[in-house]
């Protein structure tokens, strides 16, 4: 019996008003916020288990909106049902084998053409979270459009393919996460050195759980706080300093 590899505790979620809106994109749904200014400047946000709509997630959206991006959030799954926290564990590898973290490249170009023509984004980043950071780690080997990224606690799967990176890629993980072992950033570190020719960084951040990072300050243990604030801070300069 393995641990849920991708969950987190949702608890109780204290009520979000979104800052933005949803649109459609060709077949794809999509929340949208925009800072108060107009810019060329665009960041992806890939979803966790939880979906598209899942507050915690507009609330990055929006945050990361707020530093001046065009932000976007598509429905990666397509108008499928995302993982709820009443779903049953023993489901999730069914579950994830619709749901492949691997398979969002088409998707990716949607949004991407979607950017440029319609909000006239010339520089494009992208963040994900859990599987939305497999996502990234993906994308970020196979789309040289996307100018940068930040991976947070996607499981890393170790194959040689999986190191070389097109454009700078900052990697971020939880100490306490009992999904993605030291050994596993370890070995990703090492490979990196080897192969990667981009900038890139890999942070731990002290006594914290899978899914930490997209709490919103209401839900946060105060214990915690500071960790994801930094964590969050560091995300928005990855962006800014290559975005």
């Amino acid at each position: 019996q393995m641990a849920d590899p991708f969950l987190y505790n949702t608890g109780e979620r204290s009520h979000y008003g979104c800052l933005g809106h949803e649109v459609q994109i060709d077949y794809l749904k999509a929340y949208v916020c925009r800072p108060s200014f107009s810019t060329d400047k665009a960041v992806i946000v890939v979803h966790d288990v939880f979906g598209w709509q899942f507050p915690d997630i507009r609330y990055i959206v929006d945050l990361i909106a707020g530093h001046g991006y065009i932000t976007i959030c598509p429905d990666f799954f397509k108008g499928t049902k995302p993982w709820t926290s009443t779903d049953h564990w023993a489901d999730f590898p069914d579950w994830l084998k619709n749901h492949d973290p691997m398979k969002v490249d088409k998707e990716a170009d949607v949004v991407l053409k979607y950017l440029k023509e319609q909000c006239g984004a010339k520089k494009i980043g992208i963040v994900g979270f859990s599987w939305g950071g497999m996502a990234v780690h993906h994308l970020m080997l196979k789309n040289p459009q996307l100018a940068a990224g930040v991976s947070l606690y996607g499981i890393v799967r170790d194959s040689e393919e999986r190191y070389r990176l097109l454009n700078p890629t900052f990697f971020i993980f939880g100490e306490k996460d009992h999904t993605i072992s030291l050994d596993q950033i370890f070995l990703l570190e090492d490979k990196l050195k080897q192969y990667c020719k981009v900038p890139y960084k890999i942070k731990v951040y002290p006594g914290q759980v899978h899914g930490f990072a997209q709490l919103k300050p209401e839900d946060m243990k105060p214990d915690d706080k500071p960790y994801i604030e930094e964590a969050r801070r560091d995300m928005i300069d990855w962006i800014k300093m290559f975005v």
